[in-house]
């Protein structure tokens, strides 16, 4: 575990598996170096070893795996990089959203509660499929945010992304319910 020690573990989730810093990321290539170093980290490798290995074994494992979760997911990638840029996003404090997005997240929600009332498999089917393409088109116009350095923009894009990808699960939820 040489190369693996206590200075390497403090590198960024980036640098980790060898990838540039930015929110266009290939997902694919991301799972094949976590394999990769998580077979190199894991604590059974090294239940041989001393207990402080062990133990900083445990920690790697621990940090790959939590760097791993950070980098597949884009919402959770695109607030490690706006952290990492020293941007606090403000997720706690500035609940300020365009009228317009509030006002269409709600009849999204209203539209959700009536076709679940309702049974509705259909109308939830096409409100996903309608929300999962919203979503792309949001998520590209966060990774443009990023790519210019607009750190402000990309901030309001996360706290919209997460009121969306929240909706989503709604439906998920929903159509979950509708099918037992």
């Amino acid at each position: 575990m040489t190369s693996f020690d206590h200075e390497t573990l403090r590198q960024d989730f980036f640098s980790l598996f060898g990838l540039p810093r930015q929110q266009g990321l290939d997902v694919e290539r991301l799972e094949v170096l976590y394999r990769d170093i998580q077979t190199q980290v894991h604590p059974d490798k090294h239940a041989h070893l001393s207990d402080s290995d062990k133990r900083l074994a445990m920690q790697w494992s621990t940090h790959v795996n939590e760097a791993y979760q950070t980098l597949k997911d884009p919402l959770k990638r695109a607030r490690y990089l706006l952290q990492l840029a020293g941007h606090d996003v403000r997720l706690e404090t500035n609940t300020a959203m365009p009228t317009k997005f509030l006002l269409a997240q709600m009849e999204l929600r209203e539209a959700v509660v009536e076709a679940k009332d309702a049974g509705d498999a259909d109308a939830l089917d096409v409100l996903h499929r309608w929300l999962k393409k919203d979503l792309r088109a949001e998520y590209a116009l966060l990774q443009q945010a990023l790519d210019a350095n607009a750190l402000e923009r990309a901030g309001e894009l996360v706290r919209q992304l997460m009121f969306q990808e929240k909706l989503i699960h709604e439906v998920d939820d929903a159509l979950e319910v509708i099918e037992r």
